[in-house]
């Protein structure tokens, strides 16, 4: 029960005020994960950065399971398997590809243009549900329910060989 697992992986990329660009973002997260991508939407106003409230910014998709896993290996031999230290924190790894032509089998489509994504893993243990649950929910301990830095990190490098590195500056 206390052995560390993989259980979502959510793919997003962000378009700002652009909402032309929503299209070719949707296409190329459709393209990469086989999923249909839905819309994110701003949940407050920010008029410096012209943007609307219910405003589409962004596109993302959700995979979990066995497809999750696969994306994730594929996003990280595209970041070279390196990961910044900073970028796991408590039950989620959080890192971005910049450029979506480094995913391997994926070739420059000049309709999409060049864009970059944001990839982040969630992770935890087995049991969770008896907290979320409807019928004879029950209190999970903190140290079952949260998953550390470093159990996140050795399971990354004993599953995908990721190597951990520091920020430089």
């Amino acid at each position: 029960m206390r052995e560390v697992r993989l259980n979502k992986v959510t793919v997003n990329i962000g378009i700002g005020d652009n909402e032309d660009r929503f299209q070719n973002a949707k296409a190329l997260l459709e393209k990469l994960t086989g999923r249909i991508a839905v819309a994110t939407k701003s949940k407050h106003r920010e008029p410096e950065l012209k943007i609307r409230k219910g405003q589409i910014i962004g596109a993302m998709v959700t995979l979990r399971n066995k497809e999750a896993s696969e994306l994730l290996r594929r996003a990280l031999d595209a970041n070279n398997n390196t990961v910044y230290e900073s970028s796991v924190a408590n039950n989620s790894v959080n890192f971005g590809v910049s450029e979506y032509i480094y995913f391997s089998g994926v070739k420059y489509d000049p309709k999409i243009g060049m864009l970059g994504l944001n990839v982040n893993g969630s992770f935890g243990r087995m049991g969770k549900r008896v907290e979320t649950r409807k019928r004879g929910a029950s209190r999970v301990s903190r140290s079952h329910r949260d998953v550390s830095r470093e159990e996140i990190m050795n399971y990354m490098q004993s599953k995908y060989g990721v190597k951990f590195v520091k920020r430089e500056g």
